[in-house]
């Protein structure tokens, strides 16, 4: 559920913050998050507005550390916690729509430069970050390997598989064990990984990359698991399922290593399935398994 908002109050206690008068213009929104658009001193910003605040810290520490020319990452003001309770985070706002946003037409002449941008957050330098796996606002990755990352979430002490039973169970423990045998054909590369690249987290200007925002779930590892995450989702979105056209057509040498690209898809699908046994989200819960039996069978049949 989103979070009220007394928007009088909140554009009062910003005047506050900022020095200025402020007068918020409501954005799209998520199930928690709430989003506006504000101009203080000429500058065009974003006010995202969330019960917890998970990953404005560590959007702040993106926009230090990785934004570059072949990279934009907004610049990220000020972020904290208001009167009311909810965390707030104030950033520059990037011009244009998500890739979500745009129809296949539209899309189209930007899937090059997606994967231009892609190829920028492989090559950016990490020497901030430690460890591996997703990192905290300090830059301390949770991981001491990739391989370890990749393993955590199969440990049956895990949040969620607990809540599992009767064939979910078996099905979760069949994946388990597919999980742990390509784990190992998986290098222990340190590089950036975004970890929700390719729908409402990029955005576009004039069939330019304007922005990428929204490093919550970023890590250090395989950027291929970038890829591996718009494969994941191609049947759920229209613009995963063109970027990964694109892909099949203009990358094929990234495709060529199935096992690895099939345990980080199993990986990203058995994350979507604990959080949903969580949640109590059957619906999501079924999709995700039955996303990922689909490529664990593509995968067998191609060897």
């Amino acid at each position: 559920m989103r979070p009220p908002v007394n928007r009088t109050a909140l554009e009062a206690e910003l005047a506050r913050l900022l020095g200025a008068s402020v007068v918020l213009q409501p954005m799209t929104q998520g199930e928690e998050s709430r989003a506006f658009a504000l101009t203080v001193a000429g500058e065009e910003l974003i006010l995202r507005l969330h019960p917890t605040g998970h990953g404005y810290a560590k959007d702040a520490f993106a926009s230090r550390n990785f934004g570059s020319k072949e990279l934009p990452v907004p610049h990220v003001v000020d972020y904290g916690i208001l009167d009311s309770g909810l965390f707030y985070c104030l950033s520059e706002r990037a011009p244009g729509v998500t890739l979500q946003d745009l129809d296949g037409s539209e899309l189209e002449p930007v899937l090059e430069p997606v994967a231009r941008v892609m190829d920028a957050i492989a090559r950016t330098d990490v020497s901030a970050v430690s460890g591996y796996g997703p990192f905290d606002a300090e830059g301390r990755g949770g991981h001491t390997s990739w391989h370890d990352y990749l393993l955590a979430i199969a440990d049956p002490g895990a949040d969620g598989w607990s809540r599992a039973s009767g064939d979910i169970s078996e099905t979760i423990a069949r994946l388990f064990d597919l999980l742990h045998a390509l784990a190992g054909h998986c290098p222990e590369t340190r590089a950036l990984v975004h970890g929700d690249f390719g729908s409402n987290n990029v955005l576009v200007d004039d069939a330019r990359i304007s922005g990428v925002i929204d490093w919550s779930e970023a890590m250090v590892g395989d950027p291929l698991y970038d890829l591996a995450n718009i494969l994941f989702w191609r049947p759920w979105l229209d613009c995963m399922e063109q970027q990964a056209r694109f892909f099949d057509q203009n990358r094929p040498e990234l495709l060529k290593d199935v096992r690895r690209l099939t345990c980080y898809q199993l990986r990203i699908g058995l994350g979507e399935a604990s959080g949903a046994l969580r949640q109590g989200n059957r619906r999501m819960l079924d999709w995700a398994l039955a996303r990922c039996e689909a490529i664990a069978s593509e995968a067998g049949e191609r060897g």
